[in-house]
């Protein structure tokens, strides 16, 4: 179901936050960001200002999940891993989104969770999730420290034979680029570093499985890399194709048979397939259960 307007009449006065954390039970920081989101009415006016007190019609655009059964493939009392199918987002880019991840998760762990890192829409596999925000705080912390080791596979163009480190600054949104969307190498943008390791090989299709370590957090970071190294990952709708193409899959207008032709797969072949990080003193090590592209790997 995703975003609804949800109407409400207020007879006496009452500070807007404390309305709402009156109505949904919500913490004051999530009433103050909700007014901030632009997501609550005043007949039918934006409420602009926090401390303001209301009466009247007011709405207030909420999140109702509405899940599809994905289930966590691991969890604790503290949080959850998912197993995010491509094609799906993390959170949804607007009120007009049908379903994400967050549909699954609100649903099972109520509001207060939320993920603790994020993989692209066309990326799919693993996702960890906190059960509430203590466990939320303590995860994001130990991935910015990158105390959370993350180890994708990817399906490339060509051969590789040997293992890569690839050291090249990625910058987003670059000026000249007609898609906003992109990352570039640039020798002005943020450090980026990724390991590549060749796993296997399949000479009827000149296409190599890698496993990819990524020790940086840029947008696009292992996509770029890959295409920048000329091992473009199979199925990539946005780099090594041309603006046209891009323009086409970003509108949501590009047939699946014209992406297989252009891109070589109906969908990105990078997948997130391994989690590895201690968490209260305790190991976790997570993999993947899913299989991609028809290659056998650990």
């Amino acid at each position: 179901m995703g975003f609804v307007r949800k109407k409400f009449f207020v007879d006496e006065k009452i500070k807007a936050y404390q309305f709402l954390i009156n109505t949904f039970h919500c913490t004051m920081r999530q009433a103050q960001k909700w007014i901030d989101k632009k997501r609550v009415f005043l007949n039918n006016e934006i409420m602009m200002t926090k401390s303001a007190e209301i009466a009247g019609m007011v709405e207030v655009i909420v999140f109702v999940p509405k899940p599809r059964g994905l289930l966590p493939v691991f969890e604790t009392e503290d949080f959850a891993i998912f197993e995010k199918p491509s094609g799906v987002l993390i959170h949804p880019n607007g009120f007009s989104d049908e379903y994400s991840l967050n549909d699954e998760i609100k649903y099972l762990y109520g509001e207060n969770a939320n993920v603790a890192h994020r993989i692209d829409k066309e990326t799919s596999g693993l996702v960890l999730v906190s059960k509430h925000k203590e466990a939320e705080v303590i995860l994001k912390m130990m991935f910015e420290a990158r105390e959370i080791q993350k180890e994708y596979v990817a399906i490339v163009e060509g051969k590789l034979e040997q293992n890569l480190i690839i050291d090249a600054d990625l910058k987003s949104n670059l000026d000249s680029s007609p898609i906003r969307l992109k990352s570039f190498v640039v020798s002005s943008g943020h450090r980026a570093i990724t390991h590549v390791f060749p796993y296997s090989y399949d000479a009827k299709t000149n296409r190599t499985l890698v496993k990819v370590r990524p020790l940086t957090g840029r947008t696009h970071q292992i996509r770029v890399h890959m295409f920048h190294v000329k091992h473009r990952i199979v199925g990539d709708p946005i780099y090594g194709v041309d603006d046209e193409f891009v323009e086409e899959y970003l509108c949501g207008t590009l047939d699946k048979n014209e992406r297989r032709i252009h891109s070589g797969a109906e969908r990105l072949m990078l997948h997130a397939h391994r989690l590895s990080f201690y968490y209260k003193e305790i190991e976790y090590n997570v993999s993947s259960k899913i299989k991609l592209g028809g290659f056998l790997y650990e």
